[in-house]
């Protein structure tokens, strides 16, 4: 009996054990049960790949209406600043012409003012000229009597 007999029964022993014990079968089950495994990990990988892109999309959209919206808020501010802007430069404006007016009518008054101060003062030293000349002239009773009549009524006529 050589080792090639011996090589050759131990294989058939080995061969019949293994048909006997079914292996080939365990083995095709293990590999089919692993194949289902990756199969339905493979399912899962696409399902979530699409679930992922159907996100992905959605957030791109939810992205895209918050840009237009911040845009649309931008450009609303814009136009409320302009405006603000607009109605500060204008009530500016009235505030100037107001204070301006204000200050051509005190400028005014107080020309109004000079004016008759200076006419009170010339009816003033006219009055007394006037006074001294016919106190010069004419009797001292008669013209003091006339003096006042004549300065009453001057003085009547300006108030």
């Amino acid at each position: 009996m050589d080792a090639t007999f011996w090589a050759t029964a131990a294989l058939l022993i080995f061969l019949a054990l293994m048909a006997y014990l079914r292996i080939p079968g365990m083995i095709s089950k293990s590999l089919d049960a692993r194949a289902e495994r990756i199969r339905n990990d493979l399912e899962e990988a696409r399902r979530l790949r699409e679930e992922a892109q159907q996100l992905l999309a959605e957030y791109q959209r939810k992205r895209k209406e918050a840009e237009q919206e911040a845009g649309d808020i931008v450009a609303a501010a814009k136009r409320e600043a302009e405006l603000l802007v607009s109605e500060a430069k204008q009530k500016t404006e009235d505030y100037v012409v107001r204070r301006t007016a204000l200050a051509e009518q005190k400028i005014a008054q107080a020309e109004r003012d000079a004016v008759n101060e200076v006419r009170s003062s010339a009816v003033d030293i006219a009055i007394e000229a006037a006074g001294k000349l016919l106190a010069d002239k004419v009797d001292a009773r008669a013209d003091a009597a006339l003096f006042k009549s004549t300065l009453d009524d001057v003085k009547a006529k300006l108030n």
